[in-house]
């Protein structure tokens, strides 16, 4: 019999409250090792609350555990040191600071370990090529795809152990998405797990192993893209 693969990052009963407003029900979801798992759902579903939650930037209950340990409550900083990085909706980005700036700052907590540096910046910038080709441009002069690339990269530089990605297709063009869709298959299949929160569904659902629907604040589906024949299938989902 073959093992089941090992699961990297898992919440159970994770809840979240933004003041008295409950934003996030119980939701129970994991990732296993090499997974690509999307989440999935309407406007103000709670989906960027889940990933808020699993990072320590909400009020909430439950647990949200990596390799089995639980991450700490309300502290990003020492959730993001164990490897769980997140690219934010809206990129997050530096406008004022150039390329090669943004990317350093993904790395800071290298210190001084150059040889270790440039093996990570070699690594964005073979999946990344045109952000070798701007690195002393200002990143808020760049297209929003490109800027887009930059944020993945910068997430990247940090050498994460699971890649949590916050709507990495709002604004962009249809070509763009794809070729950001694209890169992500890319590293999933190098092994790096990613958690995909994504408004896009059948970009997500041809990258992902497993899609959790969610709606109103709770998981009401765990779905195997493979069994969806339309985009029916899914929509019955959305009006649980």
């Amino acid at each position: 019999m073959t093992a089941a693969p090992a699961r990297i990052l898992e919440t159970q009963a994770l809840t979240a409250r933004y003041g008295h407003v409950q934003a996030l029900s119980a939701a129970d979801i994991h990732v296993c090792a090499g997974e690509l798992v999307a989440v999935l759902g309407p406007n103000g579903a709670g989906k960027s609350t889940l990933l808020r939650a699993i990072l320590g930037l909400a009020s909430t209950t439950g647990t949200a555990s990596f390799h089995g340990t639980p991450l700490p409550r309300q502290d990003p900083v020492a959730v993001s040191s164990r490897g769980v990085v997140l690219v934010p909706e809206g990129r997050g980005i530096f406008g004022p600071m150039t390329v090669s700036e943004n990317l350093q700052l993904g790395a800071y907590r290298l210190r001084s370990d150059k040889a270790e540096y440039e093996r990570r910046l070699t690594r964005v910038l073979a999946l990344f090529p045109r952000l070798g080709e701007r690195l002393s441009q200002t990143a808020g002069s760049m297209s929003g795809g490109e800027q887009q690339m930059l944020a993945i990269g910068r997430a990247l530089m940090s050498d994460p152990k699971i890649l949590l990605l916050d709507e990495p297709s709002l604004g962009l063009a249809p070509r763009v998405i794809a070729e950001i869709m694209e890169k992500l298959a890319l590293l999933r299949d190098e092994g790096l797990p990613i958690l995909l929160v994504e408004q896009k569904a059948p970009a997500a659902l041809k990258l992902a192993q497993r899609a959790y629907v969610l709606v109103l604040g709770r998981i009401v589906a765990c779905l195997d893209p493979r069994d969806l024949s339309s985009h029916d299938d899914l929509a019955k989902y959305y009006f649980h």
